[in-house]
């Protein structure tokens, strides 16, 4: 065990150093995972005995970066592209896939089941990869571009998996006919559905029932598991319902969604490691020098006609995109976690296949990754889609449209200077607000003629404190036998360059003066430069 957590360690390191030599080499991180997980390869176990953890844990996975996919979708910037997205995300995987299909039958001399799967299972596109890139490069893009891309990528991996499902179904044998009409009908149905209702429970539970502090987080973990699982019992589309679930509950009235925002995004940092490593480890080298070639002409085929005829014949009608924005949204049309996810799936002991798909998509998305990935700044400017008054990160729900700004109170005793006198009256700096007025059962929203009266608890606003890497809060226990016990703040000796901020005295929290007295077990909270 000690060894195994050794490794994890430097596993965490190793990513943590990687992600750094991505950001100045141009080439998304996810690519350098999976090199780490060639490199650790399992040499002393066959494809079946990994089989089974891998294709589990990447699935589980998955969950979380599909779920945060759409918790991370901004409404107000998705809504003006919601239909074309919605188009590219179902008919454009259809389309590509079927081309795909149809390359791969008869340039590759494929059954058309087999050819038809290998096109099912690269026709989404991955958002982490296209994300970490727009992200790390700050690339504004014109004409709502960076949302058409967030939507897209983010929601067409649920109609790949269908597709894949149901020709893996008809490779075993399972499925014919209306029983197909069927796995596809339920796959929507009730993948949609649960999401709505599993979404809708979940903000009705939270309106009830407040949930113990620092909880928050590890509930909306389970909620991102149920709403994978509860469809897929009666066949529903897990990951649908994982995003729509998301896409709802990241775009409402949530207590604590930023901080879940920054949680989850660290979860998907994670588990996208995990994932890119463990799909490293399944490689067999010597599967993958046989896998290149059909690889380079599936990858080309995709780039240079599937994905750009997908785009092309979906967008084009609406008559309001440019040759140019087409021909960038196909090129950003990389092959991901998702695509590899699937093509584990292929390895499954009761699918019988002639080629090796697990090895030619894990070569297809090492080439869209290093090759495209780190070409998309250029396709930008080559383009001419690069808009410097653009900020990509309002994009994403974790991104603040304002400037971070703090709240804070003040109780307002008889001898204050503002006791008596009217809020226009105080002078204050251009950078604080009073918002609130709590006057016993009363809550006022001020205005310049409010007077503020003692017994007032005031509520002041001002932008966040955020230059503060000197700046350290030092907590300091007053024991028992303290001889400090009994003193007043002003008698306490003071350091330089530090102040005493707050006491903890029990459940209060009080804000000292310097006759305020010290008392045994009371927490000081001391800021120190």
């Amino acid at each position: 065990m000690n060894l195994t957590l050794i490794i994890l360690v430097v596993i965490i390191l190793t990513s943590i150093a990687l992600n750094k030599l991505s950001s100045k080499m141009g080439v998304p991180v996810l690519l350098l995972f999976i090199l780490l997980g060639i490199l650790l390869g399992w040499n002393d176990t066959s494809m079946m005995e990994r089989y089974g953890v891998v294709e589990t844990t990447c699935s589980t996975a998955l969950i979380f970066i599909i779920f945060y996919g759409g918790f991370g979708t901004k409404w107000s910037t998705a809504r003006p592209v919601i239909k074309e997205s919605a188009f590219l995300a179902t008919f454009g995987v259809l389309i590509t896939a079927a081309l795909t299909g149809t390359f791969c039958h008869f340039a590759l001399k494929w059954g058309w089941v087999e050819s038809l799967l290998m096109g099912s299972v690269v026709s989404s596109t991955d958002a982490a990869s296209v994300f970490s890139i727009l992200r790390s490069h700050k690339m504004g893009l014109k004409n709502n571009t960076a949302p058409m891309l967030e939507i897209e990528s983010g929601s067409n991996d649920p109609c790949s998996y269908l597709l894949t499902i149901v020709m893996i179904s008809l490779l075993k044998g399972e499925s014919m006919g209306f029983e197909i009409v069927w796995k596809v009908f339920a796959q929507l149905a009730f993948g949609g559905l649960f999401g709505i209702l599993i979404a809708q429970g979940t903000l009705l539970l939270l309106k009830r029932v407040r949930l113990p502090e620092g909880f928050s987080s590890l509930f909306f973990v389970a909620v991102a598991l149920l709403s994978f699982a509860l469809p897929s019992i009666v066949g529903g589309n897990g990951y649908l319902s994982a995003y729509v679930a998301g896409i709802i509950l990241g775009n409402s009235d949530l207590k604590d969604r930023k901080t879940m925002a920054t949680f989850f995004d660290g979860i998907t940092s994670l588990t996208q490691i995990v994932i890119f490593c463990l799909l490293g480890v399944m490689v067999i080298p010597g599967n993958l020098l046989k896998a290149i070639v059909p690889a380079v002409l599936i990858f080309a085929f995709l780039t240079l006609v599937g994905r750009p005829v997908s785009v092309f014949s979906i967008l084009a009608p609406f008559k309001k995109y440019s040759g140019r924005q087409m021909g960038f949204i196909s090129f950003v049309g990389l092959r991901g976690a998702a695509s590899i996810v699937f093509a584990i799936m292929t390895l499954n002991p009761n699918v019988s296949l002639e080629n090796d798909i697990f090895s030619i998509v894990f070569c297809i998305v090492l080439i869209s990754m290093s090759l495209q990935g780190s070409l998309i700044p250029v396709a930008a400017k080559a383009f001419d889609m690069m808009d410097s008054s653009v900020d990509v990160m309002k994009t994403f729900n974790d991104f603040s449209e304002a400037e971070s700004v703090s709240f804070g109170s003040l109780s307002i005793k008889e001898r204050d200077k503002w006791a008596g006198k009217m809020i226009k009256d105080l002078m204050l700096p251009s950078d604080v607000q009073i918002t609130l007025i709590l006057r016993g059962e009363e809550r006022i929203v001020p205005k310049g003629h409010t007077e503020i009266k003692e017994g007032d608890k005031v509520i002041i606003c001002s932008r966040t404190f955020s230059h503060g890497g000197d700046i350290n809060l030092i907590e300091h226990l007053v024991p028992q036998d303290s001889h400090w016990i009994g003193s007043t703040v002003k008698d306490y000796p003071k350091k330089d360059n530090s102040i005493l901020v707050m006491i903890k005295r029990g459940s209060e929290h009080i804000i000292p003066n310097g006759n305020t007295v010290i008392k045994s077990g009371d927490v000081m909270f001391i800021l120190k430069q």
